[in-house]
């Protein structure tokens, strides 16, 4: 054999070092044989044996027979001593099985065979069975169907007979024989064909029995005509499903040089994933050959090897040279050039130069020649296909959340806090835990197809250890994982990023051996938890960082500096935990995910300082094997350390006479473990360095000084902000080459996983220019590697998406593509300039520019072919007032209440610009001037702080920016103008400007390949100068010049653009254009001038709308229109007529005006033309102002829009008014006053009133027909430049609801909507004052950078939801409460006993505030209240009303202790209760009392009240009473009623008795410590002297609100939240629920702010320890009042402010969508309830938990039907089932209240009560609402019985229930007497009964009378009187 094809092998054989997916043995199959009879007859001759039966030149396969020859076991030994490691074994099917039946083999031939297959196991030589080779026996020549029988049959006889002695098989090794052997009767194909089938029977018989052991089965295939074959549908569906490699036969022909490699390269488009046996490589003589053979094979093996073709061994009887002496055989592949050992090795590497064979040497001398013109040569070209971008992350860099969801320490926590600059952490970095749906859309805006994250192990396993699993941290990764997915970006996920949990560093982190089972436990639970989404792994990212920093020098978490030892062995751990993730992911998860598992390393590149110095280049590979090799050679090459860093260490250690380094050894078990335990190789590069050999010769252990090397950098090499990286793109180049070459060779990929630079605090924040020039320089020396060196990258992974914590660099360096605000609390992301830049990179998937394949958008929706409009005009009023009638007289809450759903399906999502507003560049690249620059740059324009809109947000130069937030907010939709003067500079078609024009067509190109429908507006008012100047639209040559540029626009982008507008709000136009002349061009004609353009408009947009349906509509397709606006119009009195007709003229003359002559009949409402016309007469005018269309006119107008389009954005209060006729005029022309109320949200410019988006939509369908409408501009605008907007979040939360309830309520066809606006901008003559924008534009910045506000995220949400679908916790839930469950309803002694100073009473302190004059709305006081101190009857009548097994009720303690002390006793007050309870038990209801409900003797107070410390004292004498004389009924005891009331408000804001508010930050605290102390005395009295006898139970009842963050993506709002609730309910909470003390945040901060104002000690009391043992612990159940939810943020107040407020530093706002109440204070949030009550669940161990109020209250009018108390009851109640079924342990649900009653600082003006009471009535009736009835049956059920089971009989009325009033006593006057209704009643049937006596009575008489009469001639009068009298 020549020496060179010798070199080449042993290239070859390193190139085939692993076969990435060969599961039975990893190494490279180097296979020899078979045996033939000529070989057998030279090597017997060679050996002297000259009477072997062998002949010569015989070149069949040996057919065995015995006896073998004797030196074959000899032959098979040298084989396998010269690395031969299977032998390919003909079987002869023929001598076999004779008789082709499997019932009859040849026993010899059988036995034969087995001989010779064991003589090769025991050689150590695998065997290659071959079943069939040429001939089969003559009884297969048959049919197909019998071949194919027989062939399976022989196999199964096979693979019993020999397999187990053979593991991998091969069916046929020589196809055309084997057809050619077939009958010919049948035709090639179906020969072909039989085989085929012959083949994958067998296949399916050996997977289905024999190759349980691991076996494989192939067929081999003739490399020459491999592509057709595979082409071939057949040999396609065998070769893809019915081998398990790929085998071939490689027959180089010398004619056909170039031919051979095209064919292998073509194999990836066949087969992405095949793995590829060369059977046979014949190498015949050839020119080339002879000339350069190393070329050739290494082209060769360049094609199999390139892409995803991973060979797996090889054929190498070719290399094989035998030789025999007399005595023995000798086989040798390299002709006696045998590899030096590893110990030469060793010694050669660590000492001497390198090895002319090493990787590093060839690369080296590939590149060392090149001049430098030719090394930085720009390579214009692209990646291949799918080739994957991305950028990374690495979650303690940019998660934060450090204590969020329990997750637990991690080892950067505590170190940050010492060793980082400026001592910051990333406790919440860039806040990614709460921003993940930010993140993404930058993501999105990127248009990344992956990224690279890491997870958090601490998070996941907060201990370390996956028995304390946190579910909120695998739910922020699943959360995160699936919405990547749903943006279509790929998750790459990787295990450990460095952030070791703290508990397990705390055990020994990296250097505890078990550290290697917590990994492998830690990596299994997120393979089985995501791995059915993430298909990119990474076990470990950098773990030299880890090794070298963290271990080794200190430099980075956990800061241990010990490089001789620990450093080694954090590295061998690390190594260890990798190789058993990979095996365990391999094992149990490949199967079924499909997913790939690798390892990310890092490394810089090496050149040598002195290139001419041999040691330098030495020591430069020495570099890259001590950073790269620790880890890639283990793993990729050997499973152990690089020889080169064994000797090197052996040396050092030797010549210092000590262990300087303790490099740990592998066993052959781990070594096996670990070679091969990567899918892939991912790299991480930034920059290189120049090595030269270590100068001195030291001990003393460092990183440089082990490896024996020094680092330095070329100062010509330009610098970043980091002293660590220098721009060195070429070598990014040289290092993948290495890689390349010493690790992957083509077997494993290699993902590029780590590469960026940062900028510094002092750069530019957001034009990163070095940053783009480094990315475009080292990506396209990656593309170099690629396309010019064949490296397999298959991605390249920027660092990083966002700025984060960079380790000890703090946030001083940034990697960011975004910039993150670390001082804003919301963390904003901006985009620099390098995301734009990459993102066109990924676009272009490279450096050629993209030919754009221009394409039309999917049409978005169905429409009609003509509007379906009314051909008749609108009456007056129109018959849209049905309108009004429907929705005006709704209440507020019905008006408002929430409404959940979703759109249709292809519903239209946009956001607006326009593009004066944006575009700037007014006078770039040949635009003309329009009528807003000349207006603008006319002093005294009006325009806020003299704004222009010369470069706006500067669009045009920034349409990367445009297209990158658009992608990042998933709009399907943007909807922009075109300037006219852009296109046209003189406004005509004679002067085009193609750059103009080629901007559009960027951005629509830009939009349609982002998926994004462009809608585009032809004129937003921007008209172009040089037409203004000649009359502009008073010209009638504006019509066709209109036309003409329409024209242009439909030709030039019609075949992309499918939504055309032709004006945009020409209302608005033609008044402050031509009527008020504020804007451009400032025509004040207010009363002609309005209509005169507005006519023109009309009549031009027809005009434009024909030439698109006549000329484009066929081909394109598209839909156009005109975008109306118009605010609501609400009449003032909506019953009254005259404002009913009023609001509807102000429609008709704004919206009607334009939409009346295109939408129904061609021409003008005819109330405008009736009141313009008269007004016109009126003001001795010949006609009308307003001009008329002709009849061929109105014909021409109408139908020509296809869509209606809506901008719109308030409501106005109409009412009629009779308007001035002169001067002429179109707003008078209105005969209307509009007004806005001043209860709706404020803005910058108009009052939000979201509810008229609703009616406007209504009355549009009313009055235009059931057209498809589009709103195409709806927003607010805001002076506040803050990126947390959440007024816009609401403003767009409620309006867009309104529009869902025209849609899904009341049938409108509403198809999109569109945000006004994208972004801040010119907003005409507000400048740039008032801002619009979802994004952010800085203005002063000269890059106009884009940042998203919070509404954009909402918005976003919105869109992913397609409108606001109800969420799956807010469903109803059906079911019954517990058994036992206990319902009441509550009341308290001051609010509805009255009787305030009767039966011996003392005064309390609400006594004496109520009296104070403006304490109290209306000046009412509790005095008389409910009289419920006189009316028990009553009030259990209501009781039993309800149905409640139970009543709250608080006794006054003046009225049974009348000074607050017990040296008097009332005994009437007593008897007062002892009657309510006895009452009470005898309607089987029993009592729940409260001792204190707020209202303290007055007595007390005026000695200090709660702030006196002897209250405590004095509450538990009190208490004492109570028990002892009520204690035998009452069993159910509640101390206090809401002490933070009592604190806060009493004590702090004085808002409630006893009015205090001149100490707030501390008389608050002092009297809480008092009430806790009070109350835990009044426990342990019950607990110790009455519990034993009365059997009670005993307790506090705390309230709160539950808080959420205004913005959940905020960390500050969400500590917020938590310090609201803490503040509030944990105040009292915590010390009796947890630990006998106050919450450790209110601890902290309290002590914090009292020490920053100069105290010295905190204004909160502190407990002593006997104190906080005392109070632990006092309670049985956790009493509990809740009625609202706040959104809470952070607020900091000056530390010279001392309030409670200022302490908890939190301000809450409510969200607008929220019910209203009776009580500012109250929103109707059900969801709150649910999560407070978890909370307490959690908080406080699961108490048993009573709610002891909840309730809402009504102002205004009386309304019996309460249907939003019915709601509240409905959903808080259901809300407490849910939280049952949440496992809460809660017993009771007590309504507020039972009646309406005095409301403390309210007085009656707010009423809670489920039955109302006339306070105007002396009588106090107590009246059921609709909600008691309501309330009633909840009670009676239980719950909520499910109706799906049918009517439930507690759902029924009781027939003794009385529905209407309670037994209440009236007293009613009677005969000047006031007497009860019984008493009047019986009274008046006495008078009845004694009138009647008395009518009888007279009747007798005068009957008697005429009798006597007749008798007697007595005078009759004088007898009458007589009897009379008598009588």
């Amino acid at each position: 054999m020549e020496p060179s094809w010798k070199a080449v092998l042993i290239i070859l054989l390193s190139f085939s070092c692993q076969g990435s997916y060969w599961e039975s043995d990893r190494n490279s199959l180097s296979v020899a044989g078979p045996l033939t009879n000529d070989f057998l007859h030279n090597l017997s001759h060679l050996l002297g044996n000259q009477s072997s039966h062998f002949v010569a030149g015989d070149k069949d396969v040996y057919t065995c027979h015995q006896p073998l020859p004797s030196f074959l076991p000899e032959y098979f030994g040298s084989l396998h001593t010269s690395k031969v490691t299977h032998y390919k074994v003909f079987l002869s099917w023929a001598q076999l099985l004779p008789a082709g039946s499997s019932r009859h083999p040849d026993g010899k031939t059988l036995q034969c065979y087995r001989q010779l297959l064991e003589a090769l196991r025991t050689s150590q030589l695998e065997p290659m069975v071959i079943l069939h080779h040429q001939t089969p026996p003559l009884s297969t020549l048959q049919r197909s169907e019998v071949f194919i029988d027989l062939f399976a049959d022989y196999a199964t006889f096979a693979f019993r007979a020999f397999g187990d002695l053979v593991g991998i098989w091969f069916t046929f090794s020589d196809l055309e024989e084997v057809i050619m052997g077939l009958s010919h009767e049948d035709s090639r194909v179906s020969r072909f064909q039989t085989l085929t089938d012959a083949h994958r029977k067998v296949y399916e018989i050996y997977h289905a029995k024999y190759a349980s052991q691991g076996g494989k089965l192939s067929v081999v295939l003739p490399a020459e005509d491999l592509l057709e074959l595979l082409l071939e549908p057949a040999m396609s569906a065998l070769a893809k499903d019915s081998v398990d490699f790929l085998s071939f036969d490689l027959s180089y022909e010398c004619q056909s040089e170039a031919s051979l490699p095209e064919k292998l390269n073509k194999l990836q488009s066949i087969e992405p994933q095949v793995q590829v046996f060369i059977f046979t490589l014949k190498l015949p003589d050839c020119p080339s050959t002879k000339k350069n053979p190393a070329r050739l094979l290494l082209s060769l093996f360049e094609a199999i090897n390139k892409d995803q073709v991973l060979t797996i061994g090889f054929d190498v009887s070719a290399f094989l040279n035998c030789s025999s002496s007399k005595k023995s055989v000798s086989c040798s592949l390299t002709d006696g050039l045998a590899l030096q050992s590893d110990q030469q090795q060793d010694h050669n590497i660590a000492a001497g130069p390198l090895s002319p064979d090493s990787a590093y040497q060839r690369v080296w001398e590939a590149f060392a020649n090149q001049s430098r013109a030719e090394r930085d040569a720009f390579l214009q070209d692209v990646f291949p296909e799918g080739f994957l971008w991305g950028v990374s992350t690495g979650a303690f860099n940019v998660e934060g959340g450090w204590a969020e969801g329990g997750r637990g320490a991690s080892i950067w926590d505590q170190y940050g806090l010492n060793a980082t600059r400026g001592q910051v952490t990333p406790e919440v970095a860039s806040d990614s835990y709460h921003k993940s749906a930010s993140d993404i859309a930058l993501l999105r805006g990127l248009r990344a197809q992956v990224y690279k994250f890491s997870i958090s192990w601490s998070r996941i396993f907060p201990t370390g250890y996956r028995s304390s699993p946190s579910l909120q941290g695998v739910a922020y990764y699943n959360k995160l994982i699936n919405t990547l997915l749903d943006s279509h970006i790929e998750p790459m996920v990787t295990l450990f990023h460095w952030d070791l949990p703290q508990a397990l560093q705390d055990l020994g982190g990296w250097q505890n051996e078990n550290m290697v089972d917590a990994f492998l436990d830690y990596a299994a639970f997120c393979f089985s938890t995501f791995g059915d989404r993430v298909k990119l792994w990474v076990t470990f990212h950098e773990p030299w960082v880890v090794s070298y920093a963290g271990y080794g020098t200190g430099q980075h978490a956990p800061g241990i500096s010990d490089p001789g030892v620990a450093s080694f062995k954090v590295a061998h751990l690390i190594l260890k935990a990798h190789a058993r993730a990979w095996h365990h992911y391999h094992s149990h998860h490949r199967p079924q995910q499909q997913g790939r598992v690798g390892i990310v390393l890092n490394s810089d590149w090496a050149e040598p300082l002195s290139p001419e110095q041999p040691e330098d280049m030495a020591a430069s590979e020495r570099f890259l094997h001590f950073m790269l090799g620790w880890f890639a050679h283990p793993v990729f090459v050997d499973g152990d350390y690089p020889p080169t860093m064994k000797a090197q260490i052996q040396q050092l250690n030797k010549q210092c006479s000590g262990a300087v380094a303790q490099l740990p050894e592998f066993t052959e078990a781990e070594k096996q473990l670990l070679k091969g335990s990567a899918d892939f190789l991912g790299l991480s590069h930034y920059t290189s360095r120049l090595v030269r050999k270590a100068q001195q010769d030291t001990c003393v252990p460092s990183y440089d000084n082990i490896g024996g090397f020094s680092q330095h950098m070329d100062p010509a090499w330009p610098q970043t902000s980091s002293p660590w990286i220098r721009v060195v793109p070429w070598g990014i180049r040289r290092l993948l080459r290495f890689v390349s070459m010493e690790y992957t060779r083509g077997k494993v990929p290699i993902y590029l996983a780590g590469n960026g630079m940062p900028i510094g605090e002092g750069d530019s924040l957001f034009d990163d220019s070095s940053r783009v020039t480094y990315f475009n320089k080292y990506i396209n020396e990656v593309l170099k590697a690629v396309k010019e060196d064949s490296v397999d990258v298959r991605s390249y992974i920027a660092r990083s998406l966002i700025d984060g914590f960079e380790g000890t660099s703090g946030y001083s360096q940034r990697f960011g593509l975004h910039h993150v605000n670390f001082d804003d609390s919301s963390k904003p992301r901006t985009p620099r300039k390098s995301a734009y830049f990459y993102t066109s990179i990924i676009e272009k998937n490279g450096f050629l520019d993209k030919v754009v394949k221009r394409s039309a958008p999917s049409n978005i929706a169905d429409f009609p072919s003509k509007t379906r409009n009314f051909n008749f005009p609108s009456e007056v009023p129109s018959k849209a007032k049905v309108v009004w009638e429907k929705f005006s007289n709704q209440s507020k809450f019905e008006r408002d209440l929430f409404y959940h759903g979703t759109f249709r399906d292809d519903f239209l999502w946009g956001v607006s610009s326009s593009a004066y507003q944006i575009e700037g560049a007014w006078d770039a690249d040949g635009k003309g001037p329009s009528i807003w620059d000349n207006f603008t740059h006319t002093p005294g324009n009006g325009v806020k702080d003299n704004a222009t809109g010369d470069i706006a947000c500067d669009s045009y130069n920034n349409l990367d920016a445009d297209l990158n937030v658009l992608r990042a907010l998933k709009v399907k939709a943007y909807r922009f103008s075109i300037s006219w003067s852009r296109i046209f500079p003189d406004g005509t078609n004679s002067s085009i400007n193609r750059a103009g024009v080629e901007y559009y067509n960027k951005l629509i190109d830009g939009l349609v390949a982002s998926s994004i429908f462009p809608m585009v507006t032809l004129f937003h008012w921007d008209l172009p100068q040089a037409l203004q100047d000649i009359g502009g639209w008073e010209n009638p040559s504006l019509i066709e010049l209109f036309d003409s540029y329409a024209d242009f626009c439909f030709q030039t982008f019609g075949d992309r653009v499918k939504f055309w507008m032709t004006f945009n709000e020409p209302a608005v136009q033609t008044w402050f254009g031509y009527g008020s002349g504020t804007f451009p061009p400032n025509v004040e004609d207010a009363g002609w001038g309005p209509y005169r353009i507005g006519h023109a408009v009309i009549k031009a947009h027809a005009r434009v709308y024909h030439t698109y349906d006549e000329k484009y509509r066929r081909q394109q397709q598209g839909v156009i229109s005109l975008s109306l606006n118009t605010h609501w119009a609400e009449p003032k009195s909506p019953g009254a007529l005259r404002d009913v007709e009023a609001a509807d003229r102000v429609l008709q003359f704004n919206l009607g005006w334009f939409a009346h002559p295109i939408f129904r009949n061609g021409d003008y409402p005819e109330v405008m033309k009736w009141k313009v016309g008269n007004r016109s007469e009126l003001q001795h005018l010949a006609t009308s102002r307003l001009p008329s269309f002709t009849e061929e006119e109105k014909r021409y107008i109408r139908g020509t829009a296809d869509v209606f389009c809506l901008n719109t954005y308030s409501s106005r209060l109409v009412q009629h008014k009779t308007s001035t006729l002169n001067p002429p005029s179109y707003q008078n022309d209105q005969e209307v006053t509009e007004e806005e109320d001043t209860a709706w949200p404020a803005t910058a410019m108009n009052r939000a009133a979201a509810w008229g988006m609703r009616r406007l939509l209504n009355w549009i369908k009313e009055e235009y027909g059931d057209i498809p409408i589009y709103i195409t501009e709806n927003g607010v605008g805001l002076t506040s430049e803050a990126m947390q907007d959440t007024d816009r979040i609401f403003y767009h939360k409620t309006y867009i609801n309104e529009a869902l309830k025209a849609y899904r309520l009341d049938g409108v066809d509403v198809r999109g909507y569109s945000v006004w606006s994208l972004m801040d901008n010119f907003e005409w003559l507000f400048g740039y004052t008032v801002k619009f924008g979802l994004y952010h534009v800085d203005f002063e910045d000269v890059n106009r950078p884009r940042t998203a506000r919070v509404s954009a995220s909402y918005y976003t949400e919105v869109i992913t939801n397609n409108g606001m679908p109800m969420p799956k916790e807010d469903e109803f839930l059906y079911g019954e409460f517990p058994k036992g469950f206990i319902w009441s309803a509550a009341s308290s002694a001051y609010q509805v006993e009255g009787a305030w100073r009767a039966d011996g009473k003392g005064l309390s302190i609400w006594d004496t505030f109520s009296h104070t004059p403006l304490r109290i709305e209306n000046d009412d006081t509790g005095d008389v209240a409910c009289d419920s101190y006189h009316k028990i009857a009553e009030d259990v009548a209501a009781l039993q009303n309800l149905g409640v097994s139970y009543y709250r009720f608080s006794i006054s303690w003046t009225r049974i202790l009348p000074d607050g002390t017990t040296k008097y006793v009332n005994e009437l007050g007593l008897n007062h209760y002892v009657q309510l309870i006895d009452a009470l038990l005898a309607a089987n209801i029993k009592p729940q009392v409260t001792l204190y409900h707020w209202d303290l003797p007055q007595a007390l107070q005026d000695v200090g009240g709660w702030e006196n410390e002897t209250i405590v004292q004095r509450f538990k004498e009190y208490a004492d009473v109570l028990f002892r004389r009520l204690g035998d009924k009452v069993k159910f005891w509640i101390t206090l009623n809401e002490p933070f009331v009592i604190a806060y408000h009493g004590y702090g804001t004085g808002i409630s008795a006893p009015g205090i508010s001149f100490q707030p930050g501390t008389a608050p605290y002092t009297v809480g410590h008092n009430l806790i102390k009070a109350h835990a005395e009044a426990w342990h009295l019950y607990n110790d002297v009455y519990r034993a006898s009365q059997g009670g139970i005993i307790s506090i009842t705390i309230s709160s609100d539950w808080a959420e963050p205004r913005d959940p993506s905020n960390q500050e709002d969400v500590e917020a939240a938590r310090r609201y609730v803490q503040f509030m309910g944990g105040w009292f909470a915590h010390p009796i629920f947890k630990n006998g003390d106050y919450p450790d945040v209110m601890k902290t901060r309290i002590r914090d702010r009292s020490l920053a104002a100069g105290l010295s000690e905190s204004r909160l009391p502190e407990f002593t320890e006997s104190e906080k043992r005392r109070i632990n612990g006092t309670y049985d159940y956790f009493g509990f009042n809740h009625y609202t939810t706040v959104l809470a943020y952070n607020l900091n107040y000056a530390s010279v402010i001392s309030s409670f407020d200022a302490d908890r530093g939190v301000a809450s706002i409510t969200d607008r969508s929220w019910p209203d109440s009776g009580s500012f204070w109250l929103k109707m949030t059900p969801f709150g309830f649910r999560r407070i009550l978890n909370w307490l669940k959690e908080e406080y161990n699961n108490p048993p938990i009573y709610v002891t109020e909840n309730g809402v209250s009504q102002r205004g009018e009386v309304d019996l039907s309460d249907t939003a108390r019915i709601y509240y009851l409905h959903s808080y109640i259901n809300e407490a089932l849910k939280a049952v079924q949440d496992n809460v342990d809660l017993r009771g649900y007590t309504v507020w209240t039972l009646m309406d009653n005095f409301e403390w600082a309210t007085g009656f003006a707010e009423r809670f009560g489920l039955h109302y009471v006339n306070h105007t009535d002396p009588s106090l009736p107590r009246i059921p609402k609709a909600s008691a009835k309501f309330y009633a049956s909840i009670v009676r059920c239980n719950g909520f019985p499910d109706p799906a089971a049918g009517p439930h009989p507690c759902l029924q009325q009781p027939e003794d229930a009385e529905p209407t009033i309670s037994p209440v006593r009236e007293d009613v006057p009677f005969l000047g007497l006031m007497l009860g209704t019984t008493e009047a009643q019986t009274a008046l049937y006495v008078l009845f009964s004694l009138v009647l006596l008395g009518v009888c009575g007279l009747a007798f008489l005068l009957y008697k009378y005429c009798k006597l009469s007749k008798q007697g001639k007595t005078q009759p009068n004088q007898q009458e009187l007589s009897r009379i009298s008598s009588f």
